[in-house]
C-alpha cells in the first residue's frame, strides 16, 4: 500500500501543490493558480493543463485546476509527477481529504502480472490544517486498493479468467472480510432452475457459475446483480473479428458488484447486501444455444432466444429473479449490456433506467462520487417489441435498432417486481477506456460505478 503522511499546514489559508523530483525542498505554489501565476510559469488555465518549470528548489509541477474536483486534481498530479509527492491544498473536512487521496491513489496505471509496472510511487505527503493532521485514512486506502484490484481483474485476458476462475478470485478477495461466499456450479444451477445462465454457458467447455456474496451489516437490504461474461464471441450469432476485441471486459458488471460489496464490508456499513455474479463464457459449438431456441428463466418465464449475442440479459434475468425473491429494499444490476449505450451516451457516461427510489439514489450517489451517470426513460411501447409467438418474450427484435439500450432494460424489467425500487446501470461505454487517462480513470478497465454503489449503500445506511 502506498505510504501516506499528513503534515501540519503553517497556515489554513495557504493553498498549494508542491513537487520536486530533484530531492530538494519543494516549493509552494497556488493550488488554484490565477492567470498571472499561470502566465508566469507557462501553464494554461484550462482544467488539468500541466507545466513543469524550474523553481528555486528544483523542478516544480504546476497544474491548472480551475473547475477540477479534488479527485481529478489528485489524479492529474499522480500521473504527471514521479517519486515522492507533496501536496498542500485547501481542505477543511475529512471528506475532502479522502477525495484527494482517492485521486492520488486511483490516478496511476493499473498493475498487470504480465509485465513490470511503474504504478508504484514512493509515497506522498499532504499538508493539512491542524484538525485533519491525525485523520485516519486506512479505510479509503483499502477501498482504493480494492478498486485497483478489480481493475486488474477486469483487464485479465480470457485465457487467464473463465467463470470458475473468476468465482475463485471473488472468494479469495473476500477473505478476511465479513462476506459469505457461495459458488453454484452447473449442477447447482440446474437444480436452481437458472436457465438463462446455463443457456449462455452451454457452448463453452468451461461451464458457467453463479457467485452469491452476502454481507450482514443490519438495516435495509440491497441486492446487487452483475453480468459476468468472461468472454463474448456472440455465440452462434458470431461477432465479426473486430467486434470480439475487448470482449474480455464483458464481465465488468460482475466485477463491479464484487468491488462494491467488498467496499461496503470494509466500511462496516449498517446495511445488508446480497450480490449475485452471473458468470458464463459465450462460445459457439455443437452444444451452444441456437437462435430460435426457447429457454426457461428462474422465475418461470420463457424466452425465445433470437440472437445469442444478446446474452447478458439472459444471465441477468436469473440473477434478478433470485434477487427479487429476497424482496430487498433496493435492486441494482450492473452490466456492459448494449452497444447502443455507447451510441447514445458515448464512452464516459453510464446509463441508468428503472423505477422507484433506486434511480434517484443512484444519480445522487454518482454525482457525489464524480462519476457520470445519465437517466434514460423506459418507454412502455418498447416492451411490445419483445413479444414472441412461441414464448413469454424474445430476447431481441431482429432488425430493430431503435432504442437498443432501453429495449434491453425493458427485457430485464420482466424479471423485477413492478413495485420494486430498481436501477439498471448500463456501463458499456465507461467500463473500459481505450483512450488516454482522464480524471481518476486510467487506460483499460475503469472500475466505474464501484464508488457510486458504495455511496448508494452509505445513503441507505444513514
Amino acid at each position: 500500500m502506498t505510504s501516506i503522511s499528513l503534515a501540519l499546514s503553517p497556515s489554513k489559508s495557504q493553498l498549494a501543490i508542491r513537487y520536486s523530483d530533484s530531492g530538494c525542498e519543494p516549493v509552494a505554489l497556488e493550488y488554484a493558480p490565477n492567470q498571472e501565476t499561470l502566465t508566469q510559469y507557462g501553464a494554461k488555465p484550462a482544467n488539468a493543463a500541466v507545466a513543469k518549470v524550474p523553481g528555486p528548489s528544483g523542478l516544480v509541477l504546476v497544474v491548472g485546476s480551475n473547475g477540477l474536483n479534488l479527485r481529478d486534481f489528485g489524479a492529474v498530479v499522480r500521473r504527471e509527477a514521479s517519486g515522492e509527492i507533496s501536496v498542500l491544498a485547501q481542505l477543511s473536512t475529512k471528506e475532502e481529504l479522502e477525495q484527494l487521496v482517492e485521486g492520488l491513489l486511483l490516478g496511476g496505471k493499473t498493475p498487470t502480472r504480465f509485465k513490470k509496472s511503474s504504478n508504484e510511487m514512493a509515497g506522498f505527503e499532504i499538508i493539512v490544517p491542524a484538525e485533519l493532521v491525525n485523520a485516519d485514512l486506512t479505510k479509503v486506502q483499502k477501498i482504493c486498493a480494492q478498486i485497483i484490484a478489480i481493475r486488474e481483474l477486469i483487464n485479465l485476458p480470457a485465457n487467464e479468467l473463465w467463470p470458475d476462475k473468476l468465482a475463485q478470485e471473488a472468494k479469495q478477495m473476500a477473505t478476511g472480510l465479513p462476506v459469505e461466499v457461495e459458488i453454484w456450479d452447473e449442477q447447482k444451477l440446474e437444480q436452481e432452475r437458472c436457465g438463462g445462465i446455463l443457456s449462455v454457458g452451454k457452448g463453452s467447455v468451461r461451464p458457467p457459475r453463479l457467485v452469491k456474496l452476502s454481507y450482514h451489516g443490519g438495516g435495509k437490504h440491497i441486492a446487487l446483480v452483475g453480468k459476468g461474461i468472461t468472454f463474448d464471441t456472440g455465440g452462434l450469432s458470431l461477432k465479426p473479428a473486430e467486434g470480439m476485441v475487448g470482449m474480455k471486459y464483458d464481465m465488468a458488471g460482475s466485477a463491479t458488484v464484487l468491488g462494491a460489496i467488498l467496499g461496503i464490508a470494509t466500511l462496516g456499513l449498517k446495511v445488508n447486501v446480497t450480490a449475485y455474479m452471473c458468470l458464463a463464457e459465450n462460445m459457439p459449438s455443437g452444444s451452444a444455444t441456437r437462435p430460435g431456441d426457447v429457454i426457461t428463466i428462474r422465475n418461470g418465464k420463457t424466452v425465445e432466444v433470437l440472437n445469442t449475442d444478446a446474452e447478458g440479459r439472459l444471465v441477468l434475468a436469473d440473477g434478478l429473479s433470485l434477487a427479487t425473491e429476497q424482496n430487498p429494499d433496493h435492486i441494482i444490476d450492473v452490466a456492459t449490456l448494449t452497444g447502443a449505450a455507447r451510441i447514445a451516451l458515448g464512452d464516459r457516461y453510464a446509463g441508468v433506467m428503472g423505477y422507484g427510489e433506486a434511480v434517484k439514489l443512484s444519480l445522487e450517489s454518482a454525482a457525489a462520487a464524480n462519476e457520470l451517470l445519465w437517466e434514460m426513460p423506459l418507454p412502455p411501447e418498447l416492451r411490445t417489441i419483445l413479444d414472441s409467438e412461441l414464448a413469454d418474450l424474445a430476447n431481441v427484435k431482429i432488425g430493430n435498432r431503435a432504442g437498443g439500450m432501453m429495449v434491453g432494460a425493458q427485457f430485464l424489467a420482466d424479471f423485477v417486481s413492478k413495485d420494486a425500487s430498481w436501477a439498471h446501470l448500463d456501463i458499456a461505454g465507461p467500463a473500459n477506456n481505450d483512450a488516454a487517462p482522464y480524471g481518476v480513470i486510467p487506460k483499460g478497465a475503469s472500475g466505474v460505478m464501484i464508488r457510486t454503489l458504495i455511496g448508494f449503500a452509505q445513503r441507505v445506511a444513514q
